[in-house]
């Protein structure tokens, strides 16, 4: 085990703080004992002085102070002014001053002094220990002397000091056991835990974090290692698709621009023709080449919060059709048909224009990529009370519910089949997320399957706002 472990450590201040605890005990209980005594017994005395004095005229009062006396563990003594004793306590313990002419002085020099009350403390001479003695003139001819030990002499004390050792070596026994089983009982979870953390930095994520204990923070913690598991494992699957899918999208143009490089100058070198198109094909892939590298550095940017937004007020409508406008190629090679939607001629909203037109010219990308037979793609434009929707609809095959909270990722690998990839590079819906996200715009996905899907998002109605 080692020196540093949990289950030590446990173990160890569960100890220590037995043994403080135990030492605080003897500290009070063996050093302090006669300070604690004199001040218990001095009060003691003090509480039946003043019960004498209240109560001198009751007819009970011999009563009253053999109940005080042995309530209190003192001794109560009544003189005359000439010394001799009119009434003693039934209680008369061990340490108490006997009234025999050795311990006239005192008796004598309270009653010539005239005062009320007065303290003594001096040496008894049967037991050889300090005692204190409380004198109460109760009138013109009658005295009290109420009178305790102030040396803990009772054989009580010495069991009690016996007792504590038997108590020390009891508790130190039952300390070192239940620190041993608490710490065995804590750190075993937590330790089984680390193992099965170990194997998730090894790349297995096929481990569990459980903790069957009734201690609420190790289960908590269970649960947030379990679903950190599963973030890190879907982390991980998706760094494998991006190298895979970045790997493909850029070996797949390399390959063409070499296999051309290499036709125009070795099979096509005579024929200016045949060199143009493979020019052109050479300059198409580098396009594509351009179009990743640069999709790949917006990405990073925006995630990295470096770029600020730049706002103005602009049309949505002209901005949507000139990018329609754009795929006309498309509308004539491949038969798509961008289906426009909206009632105003004209819609100004206040936002990044760049930005905004990347968010539609992906989404519109992605729903290429991704419509059904009819090579349909929808845009909507929808003035609302407090918004403006925007609406990108497809055709295609839909996408799982599942799925739907990680379409965003980068190269999110959608297990359904789709159309080649016209246009984009895989990291079109990561651009939208971030730029909306930059704006702080309302956006999401619904889908139906073998429907289609909508992607949306919505802009605040400056319209609205001037109103």
């Amino acid at each position: 085990m080692k020196k540093n472990s949990l289950h030590i450590k446990i173990w160890q201040y569960f100890l220590i703080f037995s043994l403080l605890t135990l030492g605080f005990l003897w500290i009070f209980q063996v050093l302090f004992l006669n300070q604690f005594y004199r001040f218990s017994k001095t009060k003691d005395i003090a509480i039946v002085a003043n019960t004498l004095e209240r109560y001198k005229n009751n007819v009970n009062i011999a009563t009253i102070i053999d109940k005080e006396a042995m309530n209190r563990g003192v001794c109560v003594e009544v003189v005359n002014e000439n010394i001799n004793t009119l009434y003693t306590s039934t209680y008369f313990g061990k340490g108490c001053v006997s009234g025999k002419e050795e311990n006239l002085e005192y008796k004598k020099d309270f009653i010539r002094s005239n005062k009320k009350s007065q303290t003594y403390e001096l040496i008894n001479p049967m037991y050889d220990n300090r005692t204190l003695i409380q004198a109460v003139k109760l009138d013109d001819k009658n005295y009290a002397f109420v009178n305790t030990s102030l040396d803990p002499i009772d054989g009580t004390i010495s069991i009690i000091r016996t007792q504590l050792i038997y108590v020390t070596i009891i508790v130190l026994l039952l300390s070192f056991l239940v620190a041993y089983f608490i710490s065995r009982h804590i750190s075993e979870p937590i330790v089984k835990m680390n193992s099965a953390a170990k194997n998730i930095a090894k790349g297995n994520f096929n481990v569990s974090f459980d903790s069957k204990e009734d201690i609420e923070e190790l289960n908590e913690l269970a649960t947030t290692l379990n679903y950190a598991k599963g973030e890190l494992a879907k982390t991980e699957e998706l760094r494998k698709d991006l190298m895979a899918n970045v790997s493909h999208d850029l070996k797949t143009p390399l390959t063409m621009i070499k296999a051309y490089a290499e036709m125009s100058t070795e099979l096509h070198q005579n024929n200016k023709k045949k060199q143009k198109e493979d020019m052109d094909i050479i300059i198409s892939e580098v396009d594509r080449l351009t179009i990743l590298v640069n999709d790949i550095l917006e990405l990073s940017s925006m995630q990295s919060n470096i770029n600020n937004l730049e706002k103005t007020d602009f049309d949505l409508i002209n901005l949507v059709k000139e990018i329609i406008h754009r795929y006309k190629v498309l509308q004539e090679t491949e038969n798509y048909k961008f289906i426009f939607n909206h009632k105003a001629k004209e819609i100004i909203i206040n936002a990044d224009k760049k930005k905004i037109e990347q968010v539609i010219y992906n989404l519109i990308n992605n729903a290429i990529n991704y419509t059904g037979e009819d090579n349909k793609v929808t845009i909507n434009i929808i003035e609302e009370k407090d918004n403006i929707l925007v609406e990108i609809k497809d055709t295609g095959k839909g996408i799982k519910k599942e799925d739907l909270p990680y379409i965003w990722d980068k190269y999110y690998k959608n297990k359904k089949k789709h159309k080649r990839n016209l246009i984009g590079t895989g990291l079109g819906l990561s651009i939208v997320k971030n730029a909306l996200e930059l704006h702080s715009f309302n956006y999401g996905v619904t889908s139906t399957p073998n429907k289609g899907s909508t992607f949306y998002f919505r802009i605040p109605n400056i319209k609205n706002d001037k109103e």
